[in-house]
C-alpha cells in the first residue's frame, strides 16, 4: 500500500497536475480583488456624480436668476412712465433716502424700478378713487347711509390706492430679510472654512454663493454683487457698508463692521468670523427658542373652543346616554297604595 502511494506520489503527471492546480488557485486568488467591486468606490462614485449634478443644476439656476435680474435692471424704462414722472418732478415729492433704502432692501436697484415705484403712487390713488365710487354711487352699497360717509369711503379707497406700492416694497423686504436672516448663520460657517484654508474675502465670497444658492437665492445674489463691488470699487469699505444697507440686518451690519476693521487695521478675520458665527448661531436659537415659548399662549384659545368640548362630549357622552336609557329623569313610578 505504501510503495503504491509512493508510486503515486512520484509520477509526473500526478505532479503536473498538483502543480497547475496550486498556479491556478494562486491565480484565481491574485486576480479576485481586481474582479471584485468596491462597494464603498461605487458609492462614493455614485455620490461625486450627484454631487456634480445638483451643483451644475444650481448653477444654471442662479446664472438664469442673474440673467433675468440683470435683463430687468438693464430693461429700457416705458417713456411715458419716465416723462410723467420727470415732469410733475415725483421724486422730490415722493421719494427720499428711506424710499430709495427700502427699494434697496426690497431687491429694486436702478431707475426703472424707482420710476414704477413713483408711478403708480400716481395712479393708483385715482383708481383706488374710482373703484369705491363706482362700488359706493354706482352699486349702491351704501344707499342708506348719509352722504358724508359715502364720500369718507371714497377717500379711504384713494388713501389705500396711494399706500399700496409702500406696502408691497414692505412686504417684499421683510421676505427678503427673513430669507436672508435664516440662511446667515450658515453662510458665515461656509465663510469662515473658506477663510481658515486660505482663501481670500472675495474667493470666500463666491464660493459661499454659489454653495449658499439652494437655502437664499437673495443672501447669494448680495454676496455676488459684494463681489463685485469689491472689485470695482475704490475703498472695499464701501462694498461692506453697501451689503449691510441692502440687507437691513444688525448680524450683516457687524459681520462686515468686523471685515471693515480687519481690513483697516490687519488683524486676522478668522476669529472675528468664527466669533460672529457663534453669535449668529445662538441668535437663532434664541429666536427659535422664543417663539417655542409663544406656542402655548396662543394654543389655549383653539384647545377652549375646539379640543375641550370634543373631550367633554366624549367623556361624559356614555355616561349621559346610559343614565338617560335607565330613565332616571323620567316620571317616578306609581307606589302600591295609591294602586
Amino acid at each position: 500500500m505504501s510503495g503504491q502511494t509512493i508510486t503515486t506520489l512520484t509520477d509526473p503527471a500526478f505532479l503536473i497536475a498538483i502543480l497547475v492546480a496550486i498556479a491556478v488557485f494562486a491565480t484565481v486568488f491574485t486576480l479576485l480583488p481586481a474582479f471584485a467591486r468596491d462597494p464603498l468606490k461605487s458609492r462614493m462614485k455614485s455620490v461625486a456624480l450627484e454631487r456634480d449634478e445638483l451643483r451644475a443644476k444650481q448653477r444654471a439656476r442662479l446664472a438664469a436668476e442673474a440673467d433675468r435680474r440683470r435683463k430687468g435692471l438693464r430693461e429700457e424704462q416705458s417713456v411715458g412712465m419716465r416723462n410723467i414722472v420727470e415732469r410733475l418732478d415725483l421724486k422730490r415729492a415722493l421719494a427720499d433716502e428711506n424710499t430709495l433704502q427700502k427699494l434697496k432692501m426690497a431687491g429694486f436697484r436702478g431707475q426703472n424700478p424707482l420710476t414704477k415705484f413713483l408711478f403708480f403712487r400716481l395712479v393708483l390713488p385715482f383708481a383706488g378713487l374710482v373703484v369705491a365710487v363706482f362700488y359706493v354711487f354706482v352699486l349702491g352699497s351704501l344707499g342708506e347711509q348719509p352722504l358724508f360717509v359715502k364720500l369718507f369711503v371714497c377717500i379711504v379707497g384713494g388713501y389705500v390706492g396711494f399706500y399700496i406700492p409702500v406696502l408691497y416694497v414692505s412686504n417684499r423686504a421683510t421676505k427678503r430679510k427673513q430669507s436672508i436672516q435664516k440662511a446667515w448663520p450658515d453662510a458665515l460657517d461656509l465663510m469662515l472654512i473658506c477663510v481658515e484654508s486660505g482663501m481670500s474675502v472675495e474667493a470666500a465670497m463666491r464660493k459661499v454663493a454659489d454653495e449658499i444658492g439652494p437655502q437664499s437665492v437673495e443672501l447669494a445674489e448680495e454676496f455676488v454683487l459684494t463681489n463685485a463691488e469689491l472689485s470695482y470699487l475704490q475703498e472695499r469699505r464701501q462694498a461692506y457698508e453697501n451689503l449691510a444697507g441692502r440687507t437691513g440686518l444688525e448680524s450683516v451690519k457687524s459681520v462686515t463692521q468686523a471685515l471693515i476693521q480687519a481690513e483697516r487695521y490687519g488683524t486676522p478675520v478668522a476669529h472675528a468670523l468664527r466669533v460672529l458665527a457663534a453669535e449668529s448661531r445662538d441668535m437663532r436659537m434664541n429666536e427659535a427658542e422664543k417663539r417655542a415659548a409663544a406656542l402655548p399662549p396662543k394654543l389655549t384659545v383653539p384647545m377652549i373652543l375646539f379640543f375641550l368640548p370634543v373631550l367633554f362630549a366624549i367623556i361624559l357622552g356614555p355616561a349621559g346616554i346610559t343614565v338617560s336609557q335607565r330613565g332616571m329623569f323620567g316620571d317616578k313610578p306609581q307606589s302600591t297604595d295609591q294602586q
